[in-house]
Formats: C-alpha cells, sequence, structure tokens
C-alpha cells in the first residue's frame, strides 16, 4: 500500500458508466473475489479446464491489481520505490511458479485491504468534514422594506441578514435587535447553548433557538470562521508529525531493502542449502509479501487525522501533527490572566459608605455618573445597580478627566468618580486619612477601587476586581494531575493583583508587570529551562509569545478570526477546560501511535522469519499481513470516540 494516501485509490477508466466509477474500488474488489472464486472452486471442483480457470485468475488479478500498479508503476519508473511495489512483485513471482490461485489469492486480499483502509480513513477525515453541511447556503437579507433571499455568497460585509427562530445563522455578524439564545456546539464545542443579545458576534452555521435576530454580516462567506475552520483542519491533516515523517522515510528506504534481501534469497540461499530454484523463488515473494511495511507507513497517519479530527469536534483546532504530537510532550504552561484565567470584565466585590450614606445610595449616585461611559469599570458599577433593581437618576455636564475619572452633576451636585490620584488636591484623601488607607488596603487585596464624591464630601468607595473564569481552578488540577509540573501566569497586571488571583485558583509561580516583549523572554527563558512549554492567550497581545512556545494555544471565542491565525491550537469556545481535554487526547493519540507500530513491526518480524523458515504458505503470509493493516486503522478510529475522564 502507498505510502501517499492523500492520492485517490480508486480512479476508474473514463469510458465506463458513471455507476461504476462512482463505485469503483467496490467493483474492483468484488470482481477479484469472485473471479478468485469461481477459478479456485471450478478448476478443483466442478471439473473447470485449466485453461479456462487461468482466464478467471488473469481477470483476478487485473481487477485486484489495476488501482496498485496504475500508482506504482510510474512511481518505479521516477525511481520512487512504493510498498505497492512488493506486493506487485509478490503476485508476478508467483504467476512465474504457476500458483495463479496463489497470486490472484493476494492481489484480491491487497485491493480488499486498499478499500478498507480508504473507508477507514475517509471516515476520519470526514469527522470534520460534516461540518460543510452546517453552512446555510442562502440567507433573508433586508433590502429596505423587503426580504429577499439571496446566496450567501453574493453577500456583502455589512448587509443585514435576517435569522428566524430555528434557522441555521447564514453569516458571521453583530447583532443588531434582538435577543436569543444560539447553539454554538459546531463552532466552539459548546455542548449548552449560550445567550446572545445586541452587539454580540455569532458565527455562521450556529442555531438561533428562540427569537428572531438581525445581524449585520461582518465577513464574506468564504472568510466566515466555520469556512476558515474547515480550512485549518484540511491544512491541518496535511502536516506530519515527526513520527509520521519517521515511519515514512524508514518506508522509502525499507522498500529497497527488501528488494535487496529477496535478491539475495532467490540467488545466494540456494547455493548455501542446496534449495531449488522454485523453492528459493517461492520463499523470495513470500520475504516481499512478510516484509512490506503497509501497516507500518498507514498506522501514524490514520492515528493523528483521528485525533485532530477528534478535536476539532469538541472544539479544539489543532493545526497539524506535529502539534498535536507536543501537547502530549508538554511538562510547562504558561498562561495569560486577563481573558485566559480570569473572565476579562469588571465585577463590584465590595461598596464602602462614608459619612452614614448607605452602600444601595453610593451605587445610585455612580451609576448615574458612569452610565453613558464605555470604561470596563463603568459598565460594572451600572450592571450591578440595575442587577440590584436600584433606579439611578440621569447625570448633566458631564466631563471625562483622562487617567483619573469622570466629573458629572446629578441631582444638582457635582459628583465625582475616579482613582485615588483624581483628588490629589484634597486633603481627605492624604496619606494617613482613613479614605487613603481604605483604598490603599483594597488595592494591596488586588482590587481597582472608584472613589466618590459629592459636593466637596467623600460618599463611598467602590472595589471592583477582574474575577476568575468559573472552575478553572478545577483546570489547574486536571492539568496537574495530568503530569503538568509548572503552571506559570504570565500577566502585564501589577503583582498584587496577580498574586491574588494566583492564590485563588491555584497557581503558585507569578511572572507580573510583563509587556508582550517581556513575556516573550520569559517564554523563551522557560523553554529552556523545560524543554517542551505551551503558552495560553488570546491570540492578540500574546502573539509573540504564542509563536515562540513549543505549542502557542488561543482562546478562540475572544477573538476567533486572529487566534486562528495566531496559534498552533485554538479553543474555539474560550473554554479552558478544553485544554486538558486536548492534552489528553494528544497522549491518547501517542499510546495508540506507539501500539501501531509495535503491531505492524512485530508482525513484520514475525513474517519474515517465518517466511525465511518456511513454515508458513503464501495465502497465510497475505492474511496476516493485510489483518495487521486493517487492525491498526481500526485501532487508530478509536480516537474518533475518545472522551476525557473526569473524577
Amino acid at each position: 500500500m502507498s505510502t501517499d494516501h492523500d492520492d485517490d485509490h480508486g480512479s476508474a477508466p473514463h469510458f465506463l458508466p458513471h455507476w461504476v466509477q462512482e463505485h469503483w474500488m467496490v467493483v474492483t474488489v468484488a470482481v477479484a473475489g469472485i473471479a478468485l472464486v469461481v477459478g479456485f472452486f471450478g478448476e478443483r471442483f466442478l471439473g473447470l479446464p485449466q485453461s479456462v480457470a487461468l482466464a478467471f485468475y488473469l481477470l483476478a488479478y487485473l481487477a485486484g491489481g489495476y488501482d496498485v500498479a496504475r500508482k506504482a508503476l510510474p512511481a518505479l519508473l521516477r525511481g520512487k520505490y512504493d510498498i505497492d511495489i512488493l506486493m506487485l512483485s509478490a503476485a508476478a513471482g508467483a504467476a512465474l511458479l504457476g500458483q495463479w490461485a496463489e497470486g490472484a489469492f493476494l492481489l484480491f486480499l491487497f485491493s480488499l485491504g486498499h478499500a478498507g483502509e480508504e473507508y477507514a480513513l475517509d471516515r476520519a477525515r470526514n469527522a470534520v468534514g460534516t461540518l460543510g453541511e452546517l453552512m446555510p447556503r442562502t440567507a433573508f437579507t433586508k433590502r429596505g422594506d423587503r426580504l429577499e433571499e439571496v446566496p450567501v455568497e453574493q453577500l456583502a460585509v455589512g448587509d443585514m441578514v435576517l435569522v428566524k427562530p430555528g434557522e441555521r445563522v447564514p453569516v458571521d455578524g453583530v447583532i443588531t435587535a434582538g435577543q436569543s439564545t444560539v447553539d454554538q456546539s459546531a463552532i466552539t464545542g459548546e455542548s449548552v447553548p449560550v445567550n446572545r443579545k445586541l452587539g454580540d458576534e455569532v458565527f455562521a452555521g450556529t442555531v438561533n433557538q428562540d427569537n428572531a435576530l438581525d445581524v449585520r454580516m461582518t465577513r464574506l462567506a468564504r472568510d466566515n470562521t466555520l469556512a476558515r475552520v474547515m480550512q485549518l483542519v484540511a491544512e491541518a491533516q496535511e502536516q506530519k508529525s515527526p513520527t509520521q515523517r519517521f515511519t515514512e522515510t524508514f518506508a522509502r528506504r525499507f522498500v529497497p531493502a527488501v528488494l535487496l534481501g529477496t535478491l539475495l534469497v532467490i540467488v545466494v540461499l540456494p547455493l548455501v542449502f542446496k534449495w531449488t530454484w522454485s523453492a528459493s523463488f517461492y520463499r523470495g515473494m513470500l520475504l516481499l509479501v512478510a516484509a512490506s511495511p503497509c501497516a507500518l507507513a498507514i498506522g501514524t497517519p490514520a492515528a493523528v487525522l483521528a485525533g485532530i479530527a477528534q478535536a476539532a469536534r469538541h472544539g479544539v483546532l489543532i493545526k497539524g501533527g506535529i502539534h498535536l504530537e507536543n501537547l502530549g510532550r508538554l511538562n510547562t504552561v504558561a498562561l495569560d490572566k486577563t481573558g485566559t484565567l480570569t473572565t476579562g470584565r469588571f465585577a463590584v466585590t465590595q461598596v464602602m459608605g462614608f459619612e452614614g450614606v448607605k452602600e444601595d445610595e453610593v451605587l445610585r449616585i455612580a451609576a448615574a455618573v458612569e452610565e453613558q461611559s464605555s470604561h470596563p469599570l463603568a459598565v460594572a458599577i451600572v450592571k450591578t445597580a440595575r442587577e440590584r433593581n436600584i433606579p439611578f437618576p440621569s447625570a448633566t455636564d458631564i466631563e471625562n478627566l483622562p487617567g483619573k475619572g469622570i466629573q458629572a452633576r446629578v441631582e444638582g451636585a457635582e459628583v465625582l468618580a475616579g482613582a485615588l490620584r483624581a483628588f490629589a488636591e484634597d486633603p481627605a484623601a492624604q496619606e494617613g486619612q482613613s479614605l487613603a488607607m481604605a483604598v490603599t488596603e483594597l488595592e494591596a487585596a488586588g482590587q481597582t477601587t472608584v472613589i466618590l464624591r459629592r459636593a466637596g464630601l467623600f460618599i463611598g468607595v467602590i472595589a471592583l476586581a477582574d474575577e476568575p473564569r468559573a472552575s478553572v481552578s478545577d483546570v489547574m488540577q486536571r492539568l496537574r494531575a495530568q503530569g503538568i509540573k509548572r503552571l506559570v501566569m504570565l500577566t502585564g497586571d501589577n503583582a498584587s493583583v496577580a498574586h491574588r488571583i494566583a492564590e485563588t485558583i491555584g497557581i503558585t509561580e507569578v511572572r507580573a508587570g510583563l509587556l508582550p516583549g517581556h513575556k516573550l523572554t520569559a517564554i523563551r527563558e522557560l523553554e529552556r529551562e523545560r524543554g517542551v512549554i505551551a503558552m495560553i492567550g488570546d491570540g492578540v497581545n500574546d502573539a509573540p509569545a504564542l509563536a515562540a512556545a513549543t505549542v502557542g494555544v488561543a482562546m478562540g471565542a475572544g477573538g476567533t478570526a486572529v487566534a486562528l491565525e495566531t496559534a498552533d491550537v485554538v479553543l474555539m469556545g474560550d473554554d479552558l477546560g478544553k485544554l486538558s481535554f486536548a492534552i489528553g487526547l494528544s497522549r491518547a493519540s501517542q499510546r495508540i501511535i506507539r501500539q501501531n507500530m509495535v503491531i505492524a513491526l512485530g508482525v513484520i518480524a514475525l513474517l519474515v522469519i517465518a517466511s525465511l523458515v518456511g513454515i508458513i504458505p503464501l495465502s497465510v503470509a497475505v492474511v496476516l499481513h493485510e489483518g495487521s493493516t486493517i487492525v491498526v486503522v481500526l485501532n487508530a478510529l478509536r480516537l474518533l470516540t475518545w472522551r476525557e475522564r473526569t473524577a
């Protein structure tokens, strides 16, 4: 079997009927098998003339060997020693010995194994290819007051699309009207539908479940996330892992060695052991079959294809066999903080009132001032006030104070909301005062503060923090259980904030205050110390570090298009828990690859010894040889059902 499994193994002659071309491999295997059975049983039990039986054997040769010869012979003329050459040589040798039945049996089983192998590998290749069926072909676009159904390829960036409940989203875009739950499992691997509202991004191929949505298209159909995922998975399946490259190199060098060994068996051994020419030739043909490394050549790529496909089906995009293999070798993982270990969104953690002012009053005034600001701290304050059902008035005379805060008039009183430095000239905010001491204590605990002064009096402090992602502590425990010895936080945030988050989630090593260039330096240092290292980041400001790490892993949902281009591995659903899934899948792939190599090399060794000793006939060698190839492919396909074990 050829080591080049990307070619079409069943290319029928064009003059044949269309249905024959469509099912060419099935037809050739069936013809080879029927011709072999008729020739064998007809000659031995039904009195079929030898010449007629020979005609059936020749038909079996032609049907079983056509596809093999179509590829192998041109390759041989180019000086490429293909594995299939060994099988053709063995079949030709059997014919020269007059053992037409054995030769026909060899080619029948070889073609049967070929067909089974291609069917199995197609399952791995198509495991992600089915995503293409999720892409809607048409979309309802708004043209003035009318709705028109048009092919998605005709839509342009900026077009407005209506997505009805129960329909698949036809484009990548941003919601401009409506709110609904969307099943994103096809893209991100998330098992639970997520809520999507005004301003949120949606992906083509996902399912709108509840309410109609107006979506403004942001990417052309050929550039949307689903199309890019399919393209990158196809490219990833073409890339070869180190083990795969080794086995292919071994096979290329092994085939000439086998041909030379066969020649020695035929020519030299008869002189040593006094064999007859026919006996030595038969042993040589046995050696050709026995030593053909088909199972070795196909076992690794089958596992790589299946592993990449299974990862993609669960929202993890692995961009090649080398990255799949490297994931399983990790012993150190470096992680960005904001957007990776944390949500990247601030939340109010504490509200303190001064001068007898209650917490709700502090929040009411703060929300009034911050309502029109898009700053993350302002958004968090307004959100908290609304969640607590605290009504707040509208502010007037709003003025932004860059780097300090915001000033406005609320209910006739002047209000200033900002950091401590915004009140540098106020004696009540000087060091040693109760306000400054409270702020210092909160910030030492890793929290960000917003101070409120109304009509010249400080009325309260609001503390906010970027909170860890849900279940991130569990993810860190799972990584340690997988043998990841060092978990390192790399962040541009200040040390107190970083250490607070690290202590909460169980990371003991923190490097804080880092610019993107400093993160790159840290990755290089860790790689020199530990060897194989992964960097987990958001795919944008962490790009230099992602590129320098052995494996760069990007959180996909926060910036999917950028992440797809930047990293070696993309966690499409922004779910850090998928990292332990990917590492576990990689290690399972490595186990499968090792098992396949042991099976392949073991069967080769057994058959080579048996063929030289002469204890098995050609037919048994063929069965064991083809059987081992099918076994390693089926073993690799077990990865398509792999699941992460949870305690």
